[in-house]
């Protein structure tokens, strides 16, 4: 076999495993798998590449500050911003600090507080969702995570500014959905948005844990899925096999679709951007579109 020969043959092997790659990925629980990849880029990851000046802000004001959620301002493009992020960790000690990404109340006080900042001088708010859930401990029920996360959602819902909300990573439940109220709401390719992790829902559903990969498509988790059926707005591609696999790619197709959201939201009168967003969440789980006669 000559060398034009191998060369075809490898284009044609690599072609080969590709499209059995991305027939896998296709199914939830890949999807799920992808979600929570160890080198995934997390909020960090994606401020550092998209939001230059970042200048993070720390504390609730009230209890303490909470390494899970990084926020602050900054510019996107030279415009001024607010981004709000979920943040969790690499190595171990990384993963300590950041509560594997399980905010406590006082991260979503913290947030809110910086939300209201934001409202107060007219910048755009970017939340980036990536948390397998609120954190579920003693210490947070103590300190009020409910009321905490409900307080937001009532808060985010009547924000006069925009919002834009992208879930990069996992988008669990109550924990992520207290920053997940925005005026556009998207997910990057291989994200995954749940009420409740498969495993948890096998455990509940079947007693069985080990039946995630049954739970994930019974969920209706993807991407894809909560698009169909309407609960987001846009899908941001990514990269090869996922974002790790080129994180300033999956940055610059972040900044594509940030760009065109605010400047489509940036038009609106602060009236019609409060009521859009209402209507918006208020439609849905409304099953029936048309009044019978």
């Amino acid at each position: 076999m000559d060398s034009e020969q191998t060369t075809d043959r490898i284009a044609a092997l690599e072609a080969e495993l590709a499209a059995a790659r991305q027939v896998q990925a296709a199914h939830p629980w890949q999807r799920v798998q992808l979600a929570r990849h160890p080198k995934r880029p997390h909020s960090l990851d994606y401020i550092q590449r998209t939001i230059s000046g970042f200048q993070e802000l720390h504390g609730d004001r009230g209890i303490a500050d909470d390494p899970a959620i990084v926020a602050g301002m900054g510019f996107f493009e030279g415009n001024p911003i607010v981004v709000v992020g979920q943040q969790k960790g690499r190595d171990t000690k990384q993963k300590l600090f950041r509560n594997f990404g399980m905010p406590k109340p006082e991260g979503y006080r913290k947030a809110l507080r910086i939300m209201l900042m934001a409202e107060k001088f007219g910048r755009p708010v970017l939340t980036l969702l990536d948390t397998p859930g609120a954190y579920p401990g003693i210490d947070a029920e103590e300190r009020g995570q409910a009321e905490a996360i409900a307080v937001n959602l009532r808060e985010m819902s009547r924000l006069k500014t925009p919002m834009v909300v992208v879930c990069i990573g996992e988008g669990g439940s109550g924990g992520a959905l207290a920053l997940g109220v925005g005026d556009r709401v998207f997910m990057m390719e291989n994200a995954v948005y749940s009420v409740i992790s498969p495993e948890s829902c096998a455990a509940i559903i079947w007693r069985d844990s080990s039946k995630g990969e049954l739970a994930a498509s019974a969920l209706k988790l993807t991407a894809q899925d909560l698009l169909r059926l309407g609960l987001i707005d846009g899908i941001i591609p990514e990269p090869g096999e996922g974002a790790h696999t080129d994180v300033d790619q999956a940055a610059e197709n972040l900044k594509r679709t940030l760009r065109a959201a605010l400047a489509e939201l940036m038009a609106l009168s602060v009236e019609a951007l409060v009521e859009a967003r209402y209507q918006k969440f208020r439609k849905m789980g409304n099953f029936f579109t048309e009044v019978a006669g």
